[in-house]
């Protein structure tokens, strides 16, 4: 809709979504501070209302180029409290023994926000234009989310690991985990460069695949009904995986458990790009 009302070409918008993910990157430091200084409670709250805020402005873009880099911008900086920082910091403090099922249960959220959002953001675009459907979309976090977050999300202080028989037998070792790692001391390790850079090119490849798909499926001649039907199943599928990633890393090595699946996603794209029947669509 936005490539149509102002003759942006599809990169233009793309490009944008790229912009508001490098500005979140920029962010995240920033935002694990304010967590570690302030507990995401405080942090979250103003994300929210930011990133509301953020959405309204989106809806009142007029045309010109910058106020759509502005708008996404904005929605990066302003609502940088509400990234998966904050929920999974406040989680890897609460849980020790079963940290990544509690992950995977949580994380799950994406996939339900990848199965309703879509089908919400078509049904707005159809009633109320693109404009009415930023201001609905900008309404989840200020008026779903915020009281969700006002009312039920405090977080009590850290939990220690629990004592096994290595941790009483080698000290040392239970200390380190304790207290965790500094910034210098994690980035002198080659881990922590691994983990960064794999980071970037699985978020490289989700910002080109997700927010095209329904795009993308349309080129292909299907209705946005039936494009915003196969995004939901992505959704689903992503709930199902954080459930089982998350049990599998609480039990297995986790780069294994990562690589396994980060094939599938490889063979899905294969699939997709071939893809005619809509049922192959859902399978995928």
């Amino acid at each position: 809709p936005l490539t149509e009302a102002f003759g942006w070409s599809r990169a233009d918008v793309q490009t944008a979504l790229v912009f508001s993910t490098g500005l979140s990157a920029l962010t995240a430091m920033g935002v694990g501070w304010l967590n570690d200084r302030y507990g995401p409670r405080p942090v979250a709250l103003p994300g929210l209302v930011g990133l509301a805020l953020a959405f309204f402005f989106a809806a009142n873009m007029n045309g010109s180029l910058w106020m759509l880099y502005l708008a996404y911008g904005s929605m990066a900086v302003l609502g940088a409290g509400t990234t998966p920082v904050t929920w999974t910091r406040a989680l890897t403090t609460q849980f020790d023994r079963q940290r990544g099922l509690a992950l995977g249960i949580a994380l799950t959220g994406t996939g339900v926000c990848a199965i309703l959002a879509p089908l919400y953001t078509v049904m707005l675009v159809e009633h109320f234009g693109w404009r009415g459907a930023f201001v609905g979309i900008g309404l989840l976090p200020l008026l779903l989310a915020g009281p969700l977050v006002w009312s039920g999300f405090h977080v009590k202080p850290a939990v220690k690991p629990m004592a096994t028989e290595a941790a009483t037998t080698e000290a040392p070792a239970f200390g380190a985990a304790d207290r965790g790692l500094t910034l210098g001391e994690a980035a002198s390790g080659y881990r922590f460069w691994v983990l960064g850079a794999s980071i970037f090119l699985v978020y490289l490849a989700v910002s080109g695949i997700s927010p095209n798909l329904i795009a993308a499926l349309g080129d292909k001649g299907y209705p946005p009904s039936v494009a915003a039907a196969a995004q939901s199943a992505y959704g689903l599928a992503i709930i199902g995986s954080r459930l089982v990633v998350g049990f599998l890393v609480d039990r297995f090595w986790a780069p294994g458990v990562a690589l396994v699946s980060l094939l599938l996603p490889v063979a899905g794209c294969l699939l997709l790009a071939n893809a005619d029947p809509g049922f192959v669509l859902i399978m995928v």
